[in-house]
């Protein structure tokens, strides 16, 4: 199918008043809806006029809805995609939701911080804490080195910083998403 002079012509007109192109397509005749939409994509032509309105319409700004921090709480920003009615038209908007989750600051208790051995690297042995401390750039620097259980690198109380239950993990996946 040839586009004319004349065709193109008509294209545009039907385009200005706001037809679709399946619509255009069918009072062209011989070409689809996609070759009607791949003519307008290289012609550059403007959107087309809505029924009942103009061809530039008002954009509504974003809405955003915040609320107060207080200092036991964790906020994080979600865009959620929302439908409202503007006349007879649905139209989809994006507006940014902060989702507040309390975190409550729980000190556990019983909790006995072994004392570091202080031990370097070539120090350390199969049955030593290997829990880096510090600044490995810094003269300070060094591992816990207290006795660790036969099949973990680190002693009890690092071994409950460094390994978190499945559980737990998936708890708090929930809680943020």
């Amino acid at each position: 199918m040839n586009w004319t002079d004349e065709r193109v012509e008509k294209l545009k007109k039907l385009w200005s008043e706001g037809l679709s192109a399946s619509q255009i397509a069918a009072q062209l005749g011989g070409v689809s809806r996609n070759a009607v939409i791949g003519k307008v994509h290289r012609l550059s032509l403007p959107g087309r006029a809505k029924a009942g309105g103009t061809t530039t319409t008002a954009r509504t700004p974003k809405r955003t809805t915040t609320a107060p921090r207080a200092p036991n709480y964790a906020s994080r920003v979600a865009t959620r995609t929302v439908t409202r009615q503007q006349g007879a038209t649905m139209l989809k908007e994006e507006i940014d939701v902060n989702a507040i989750e309390e975190v409550r600051f729980r000190p556990a208790s019983n909790v006995v911080i072994p004392i570091s051995r202080r031990l370097g690297l070539t120090e350390l042995t199969e049955r030593t804490c290997k829990w880096p401390v510090g600044d490995p750039l810094k003269d300070d620097f060094h591992f816990c080195g207290c006795e660790s259980p036969d099949s973990s690198p680190y002693c009890t109380y690092h071994q409950r910083m460094a390994y978190q239950p499945v559980n737990e993990r998936r708890k708090a996946a929930n809680r943020v998403a």
